[in-house]
């Protein structure tokens, strides 16, 4: 048995809710983080820097299980 097509719309729904959610998540960091180190903190550098990964981990998550879809048939 073939297994399921991805459509259109799948692909859509990824780039969108992986982009919404990642820049909801890294933004947020980057916000904390430059608030920080305007206050003078500079562990507030620790946010800044894994604002950007951390955001990309939504989008790399959400792909796998759009994967699996074509792995495991329903």
């Amino acid at each position: 048995m073939f297994p399921p097509m991805i459509t259109r719309g799948d692909i859509v729904w990824l780039g969108i809710s992986s982009g919404v959610t990642g820049g909801i998540i890294g933004g947020s960091m980057l916000g904390i983080g430059m608030d920080l180190m305007a206050n003078g903190q500079p562990f507030g550098l620790i946010p800044i820097i894994i604002g950007g990964p951390c955001s990309a981990i939504i989008g790399w998550l959400l792909s796998r299980r759009l994967a699996k879809r074509l792995t495991n048939p329903q």
